[in-house]
């Protein structure tokens, strides 16, 4: 499981310049959804290696970015390709109803 935390020094070169597809966890530390996505996203990371990134991004660290990507619910899980978004998912979800969304995301790009 390796998960990137994003941040305005390294998003360009994880998200914007990755020749792998991200999937990018916004997320907030008094957000109760997004702190049961949390666990669920990790488990996911191991599934896909080497299909897809997986990044956490805190909208309360990194409000900026949040609000580029217009983020108005969270968790929200946007896959990104070249950094332009291909698809988003928002809200929780439980481990096999998010495996399906994110295959479904990953056939679009």
């Amino acid at each position: 499981m390796s998960i990137v935390h994003l941040n305005k020094k390294n998003f360009e070169n994880e998200v914007n310049k990755s020749a792998t597809p991200v999937i990018i966890d916004f997320w907030a530390s008094w957000c109760m959804p997004c702190r049961m996505m949390g666990p669920v996203f990790e488990e996911l990371s191991d599934d896909y290696t080497g299909k897809l990134k997986f990044a956490k991004l805190s909208t309360e660290e990194e409000p900026d970015l949040a609000d580029k990507y217009q983020i108005t619910g969270i968790p929200c899980l946007i896959v990104a390709k070249g950094g332009k978004e291909v698809d988003r998912i928002v809200g929780f979800a439980p481990k096999e109803v998010m495996k399906q969304k994110i295959d479904d995301a990953l056939a679009k790009v």
